[in-house]
């Protein structure tokens, strides 16, 4: 049992699915655990109880959730607090342990603190950042590991504990770790063996303070990496913050992109996937990988995700074959870009997961023409820009939600000639009616795409539940 934690008074921040792990560690390993959570509702109720009866104290619905809350104070004793990544830096909690002297950690920074516990191997990470494209990143990657023989998971802000990972019965030859810029914000110590940033846009930014908060946090991930910091060569902003990254010497920036690449660089030559950067004299020779089809589904941004996997899984030395064949084994998660069904020669496209606008603008460059369906929750978003950059592909519109007057607007100073239906509703209803709407302004050959470019708390619980009704509108037309 660590000598450092025996004994010590942590206060870990927030229950959910990193707070109750960290919690249960920290209290496994001696230390006198108090949680403090923001609300009481009656999954924290149950959480709660969870952890009271094995002997942590809980606090909850203690006036935390506002930044001029109430429990401003330490709990009495407090040497380190332990937070759960969405709470602000500016939490009256966190400027009373700066006043104090207290160190804050994230989860990640202590599960990175506890690799190696008991003895175990300390399996080395393979990090992925990026504003979009994380989750799907990290599933290819784990998928590509796999399929190399080696034992990994796919863990961190993809929803598994990366705390239950280090600290688990299973020991792993490498982790796949997604991470957000909230998770890399609580982390000062983590040094990755390779890590990607996918990808840089306004995201997150009521949270960070600035486009250049945001930035920075994400660019942490390349802080300390031994082998490869990797980079989109269609992002300057990415590459940036690779010359801007302290690492061990020896380490080397290697760059993707959708086209042919050059030296220390993975692209596309022909419809193949290659590798010009972890080959003898890379100057001269390539590695085929796989093929664009061996990418599901092959949109170009989605070919983007798969290079930045195959870079990482290169720099840790996997064999050519083990990309092909970990990419021709991945399954994508429901809602993003998810082809749901061709009804009268129209297809019909589940991409709810494009919750901002660069995950839309990915989404509308891979189809032509399109009957878009987008609104929600704008959440400080312009919308100029995309649809600009997408009013050629643009067959019609329709749109729903809270703020679709927003993209109406944008619609009209960009693509005037675009028919746009606007449902003025936003109860859950409104989706089988965009659906029909959509129907009704497609042709033979188009592309009916959800990727609303908003989020769907306006509406629905979430972005799945928006696309399952999405889906469920979509199956209806083809009864």
């Amino acid at each position: 049992m660590p000598s450092e934690f025996s004994g010590k008074h942590v206060t870990v921040a927030g229950l959910g699915v990193s707070g109750v792990p960290a919690a249960k560690v920290l209290h496994g390993l001696g230390a006198h655990v108090t949680v403090v959570n923001d609300g009481a509702d009656e999954r924290a109720r149950t959480q709660a109880a969870e952890l009271e009866a094995l002997g942590v104290t809980v606090r909850l619905g203690d006036g935390t959730a506002s930044d001029s809350g109430s429990a401003a104070g330490l709990p009495e004793g407090t040497e380190l607090i332990v937070t759960a990544p969405g709470w602000k830096p500016t939490k009256p909690l966190f400027t009373a342990a700066e006043q104090a002297g207290v160190p804050v950690w994230g989860d990640v920074e202590l599960a990175w603190r506890l690799r190696g516990h008991g003895g175990r191997k300390a399996a080395p990470w393979l990090a992925v950042t990026g504003t979009n494209g994380k989750t799907t990143t990290v599933q290819m990657l784990a998928s590509i590991l796999a399929a190399a023989g080696l034992r990994t998971a796919a863990v961190g802000n993809i929803g598994v504990s990366l705390l239950d990972a280090v600290t688990g019965d299973t020991e792993y030859d490498v982790l796949a770790v997604e991470l957000s810029s909230y998770q890399l914000h609580w982390a000062p110590s983590l040094r990755a063996h390779s890590a990607v940033v996918l990808n840089l846009a306004a995201d997150h930014l009521d949270w960070h303070g600035s486009m250049e908060a945001y930035a920075a946090d994400k660019g942490r991930v390349y802080e300390g990496n031994q082998v490869a910091c990797v980079y989109n060569a269609a992002d300057r902003a990415t590459e940036d913050l690779v010359r801007a990254a302290d690492v061990e010497e020896g380490c080397r920036a290697v760059g993707f992109t959708l086209g042919t690449p050059g030296p220390s660089q993975l692209g596309v030559v022909e419809g193949l996937l290659v590798d010009r950067a972890f080959v003898e004299d890379r100057h001269k020779n390539a590695q085929e990988l796989a093929e664009v089809s061996d990418v599901n589904p092959p949109a170009p941004h989605n070919i983007a995700n798969a290079l930045a996997a195959a870079a990482l899984a290169r720099a840790y030395g996997v064999p050519a074959a083990a990309v092909r064949d970990g990419l021709r084994a991945f399954t994508p998660d429901a809602h993003r870009i998810a082809h749901v069904a061709d009804v009268d020669g129209v297809a019909y496209v589940d991409d709810s997961k494009a919750t901002n606008t660069h995950a839309a603008e990915a989404s509308l460059a891979a189809y032509e023409p399109i009957v878009w369906i987008a609104g929600g929750l704008a959440k400080g978003a312009t919308f100029d820009e995309l649809v600009a950059g997408a009013a050629k592909r643009l067959r019609g519109a329709v749109l729903i939600g809270a703020d679709r007057a927003l993209i109406r607007e944008a619609l009209a100073r960009h693509a005037p000639e675009v028919p746009v239906v606007d449902l003025d509703r936003t109860d859950t209803g409104a989706m089988p009616q965009a659906v029909w709407e959509a129907r009704r302004l497609a042709e033979p050959g188009d592309t009916v795409l959800l990727a609303p470019a908003c989020a769907s708390m306006d509406m629905f619980t979430n972005y799945n539940k928006r696309g399952d009704a999405f889906a469920e509108a979509v199956r209806e037309l083809g009864a």
